[in-house]
């Protein structure tokens, strides 16, 4: 555990009177106002709130973490009943649940009320009392229990702030007794102690740390001032006569051994400083504060008083130590203790705030069960606060398009763009002219049109190359039958090839026609090649007319001018920023509005408690609103005001510079770029078309070689067996006979056999036919059309 000579304050948690069942009397609410339906189907609800405050009043596991968690579900599950059952005082509504709490600083004393007010308010302070518990029980001499401790604090010390500013008003002084324990008063005084014991944790870290004198002075006077603060509401009614004398003991004392400390730090500064007289004030200072607290204080701690004693006993040494300096070395006057500055404070701490931690609007405990009167006085609620928001919004997106029209008929911000060199193409021409630069540009279009001349050239050897096969098979047929006359008697092959030769000749055609095409082509591209040079600019804003100044000025004011209407356009920019954010929260407030979120704004309970007419709460709830309605109220009329002025402001503008031949030279501009997008555009579809019609015949001419090659081949195995027949019968042994000239048959015969290899016709797309090119473009025969002719 940590040191006792740090001693600090834990908060002991009130204690319920007695045992409350709330299962019974929320179950016949039910069943008598709603259905014995409702009230079997909330069943589950019932036994779950009930064993909620049995866990509070008996906690099953007694640790403070655990403690914590109980009470944290019991308030949520409280803030769902509250809202949706009439318990209070009225006798109208359920009278028979009583809640009763001892007080925790008087436990002779108890408040007793019928309302669940005083039930929260009894949960919240024993939330923030286990916080407490659990800073005070942290080991502070490990740095993890260091953190823990201040962490711990400061969420104890949000708690009481929340049970102050939220519950702490509406749990009223009854009948049943005062709950001074629960007041503001008391609530506020612990959120100040809690939050100087947070900081001193802080003090604690520092000095372990070795951190400067300086430093460590800021931190110990802002625990002194949390705790003067606290020691000031103990102080006085209706705290002081409630509290033990120990309590105020403690806390006075704490106050003036902090502020002696930071007095001793700070002194500590000074001497490094070496300004010795004001140390010695400083510390008579502390020293003084520290007698003062000691006077009065009775019934502290030993632990306490021996801290301070020691402090004490340290400041008198370092006073002893200074006097004797000044004294022998620099015989400097001491200043007076109201002369001095007020020693700086800086607070590292805060309230840490538990709204969400306490929000029950995820919890789904009686989320059936609405009253119908409630549900539908909150529908007409809901119906108000969306039509506020609508015509709200309506009237921001007028401002906006006004905004837009206007601008776009004074030519505006284009103008100023113009002048000032930055003018920019319209959007739908610059993606054009983007896509363009991002294929290439026109530079480009020279090494795609290379691509079309190798693919043509590699067509084109190709057909010679099938030709050539043919040719050779052919050469070497006439020999041998020039050589061995009627005896050579296989089909000459000129009759077997001319299937194979038409195709040849077929595609010879359409490359000399695609050639064709392809001249055309590179004609467009020399002939178009200025105009599209204008794509090739990085920025092609680059290219664009500004307004020139006007030659002579009489006044020289073009400046002016021009300075003012651009401080205009700026403002009326940040008009628009500001509407852009009006609409976000409006966007905000509809999304809450219909995720039921004005649930948190505690409506229903107001609903459900109302009696008579509900016009003046909706008045009441529907002014939240009035705040942003007059914010876009002022952003509009700002809009209307700035619009008018930049209007008078263009029509100055527009009367020194010659717009008008600048709109036309703009105007010629975008038309040049969109022709260059255009023709840019064909010429790359053309070349495209190309690309493919020669990948295309390509394969189509290797489809007609493999069968040319195929063809050789068996006709060298005919060559050869002929050869040999015509020697054996030439040398009498021929054992066969004749040779049948059919054993040689032509070439795609279906008779032939199945020994010799037969050469199979090229399998051509039916689109790739003589007299009908296999692309739209490549090529067009006399008969069928005509090439694109370039422009």
């Amino acid at each position: 555990m940590a040191s006792p000579a740090n001693v600090m304050l834990a908060i002991q948690e009130k204690k319920p009177c007695s045992t409350v069942d709330l299962y019974h009397p929320l179950r016949q609410y039910v069943a008598n106002h709603y259905s014995e339906r409702e009230a079997e189907s909330l069943e589950g609800d019932f036994q779950f709130l009930q064993q909620l405050r049995s866990e509070v009043e008996n906690p099953p596991d007694g640790s403070p973490e655990r403690r914590r968690d109980y009470l944290q579900s019991y308030f949520r599950a409280l803030c769902l009943v509250e809202s949706r059952f009439p318990i209070s005082s009225d006798p109208s509504h359920i009278n028979s649940v009583s809640f009763a709490w001892f007080d925790a600083f008087r436990p002779s004393r108890k408040a007793v009320q019928t309302s669940l007010h005083l039930e929260k308010a009894a949960v919240l302070f024993n939330l923030g009392a286990v916080q407490s518990q659990v800073a005070v029980a942290a080991d502070r001499a490990l740095a993890t229990g260091i953190k823990v401790a201040c962490s711990s604090f400061q969420a104890a010390a949000g708690t009481f702030a929340f049970l102050k500013d939220n519950v702490s008003v509406k749990a009223v002084i009854g009948p049943g007794g005062s709950a001074v324990d629960m007041s503001t008063e008391c609530a506020g005084m612990l959120e100040r102690l809690m939050l100087a014991q947070a900081q001193e944790c802080f003090f604690e870290k520092v000095i372990t740390d070795s951190k400067s004198p300086g430093l460590c002075s800021k931190i110990a006077r802002q625990v002194g001032l949390y705790y003067e603060e606290a020691h000031k509401a103990l102080a006085a009614p209706p705290l002081s006569t409630h509290f033990e004398r120990t309590w105020i003991s403690h806390v006075q004392l704490k106050a003036a051994q902090y502020h002696a400390e930071a007095c001793y730090r700070y002194a500590l500064e000074l001497h490094d400083k070496e300004n010795i007289p004001e140390e010695i004030a400083r510390l008579k200072v502390g020293l003084s504060a520290l007698a003062d607290a000691k006077k009065s204080c009775k019934g502290v701690v030993a632990a306490l008083l021996d801290t301070v004693s020691k402090l004490e006993s340290k400041m008198n040494v370092s006073l002893e130590r200074a006097v004797k300096e000044n004294d022998r070395v620099y015989l400097m006057r001491v200043p007076a203790s109201n002369s001095l500055s007020t020693l700086p404070a800086a607070s590292l701490v805060k309230s840490t705030h538990i709204g969400e931690v306490l929000d029950a609007s995820k919890d789904r405990l009686f989320a059936s069960l609405v009253p119908d009167s409630s549900a539908k006085a909150l529908s007409r609620y809901t119906e108000m606060v969306d039509d506020v928001i609508r015509t709200q919004a309506e009237k921001l997106q007028q401002g906006s398009e006004i905004t837009r029209i206007k601008l776009k008929e004074m030519g505006l911000p284009d103008y100023i763009l113009a002048l000032e060199g930055s003018l920019t193409l319209p959007l739908d021409l610059k993606e054009d002219v983007e896509a363009v630069q991002v294929s290439g540009g026109p530079s480009g279009l020279e090494d795609v049109l290379q691509q079309l001349r190798d693919l043509r050239r590699v067509n084109q050897e190709l057909i010679v190359q099938t030709e050539g096969l043919l040719q050779k098979e052919a050469a070497d047929d006439a020999q041998f039958r020039f050589q061995f006359g009627s005896r050579w008697t296989r089909p000459q092959s000129s009759t077997l090839t001319k299937n194979l030769q038409d195709r040849l000749n077929k595609f010879a055609g359409n490359l000399k026609q695609a050639a064709d095409t392809d001249a055309r082509i590179e004609h467009a591209l020399r002939a178009h090649s200025a105009l599209m040079t204008v794509l090739n600019h990085y920025p092609v804003e680059s290219v664009l007319p500004s307004i020139a100044r006007p030659i002579m000025s009489l006044d020289g004011n073009e400046d002016a001018i021009v300075g003012a209407l651009k401080q205009s356009l700026r403002q009326l920019e940040t008009v628009g920023a500001q509407r852009a954010s009006l609409e976000d929260m409006l966007k905000e407030m509809k999304r809450k509005i219909l995720a039921y979120a004005l649930l948190k704004d505690d409506i229903l309970p107001k609903l459900m408690a109302r009696t008579g007419s509900l016009e003046e709460l909706f008045r009441n709830e529907i002014s939240k609103y009035d705040h942003i309605c007059e914010e876009i109220g002022k952003n509009m009329k700002a809009q209307e005001q700035l619009l008018l002025q930049i209007q008078a402001q263009n029509d100055e503008f527009t009367s020194v510079f010659n717009l008008e031949d600048y709109k036309v030279n703009r105007d010629r501009s975008y038309k040049k770029i969109a022709a260059a997008v255009e023709k840019y555009r064909e010429i790359k579809e053309n070349i495209n078309e190309g690309l493919k019609f020669y990948i295309t015949l390509q394969d189509a001419i290797t489809n007609v070689k493999q069968q040319c090659s195929d063809f050789v081949m068996t006709r060298n195995i005919q060559c050869k067996e002929m050869i040999d027949d015509v020697q054996r019968k030439v040398s009498g042994f021929n054992f066969s006979g004749v040779v049948k000239a059919d054993r040689y048959p032509l070439v795609g015969n279906p008779s032939q056999k199945k020994s010799i290899p037969k050469p199979t016709q090229p399998q051509v797309p039916h689109t790739f036919q003589p007299g009908h090119p296999y692309s739209t473009l490549y090529p067009y025969p006399p008969e069928q059309g005509s090439f694109p002719k370039p422009q």
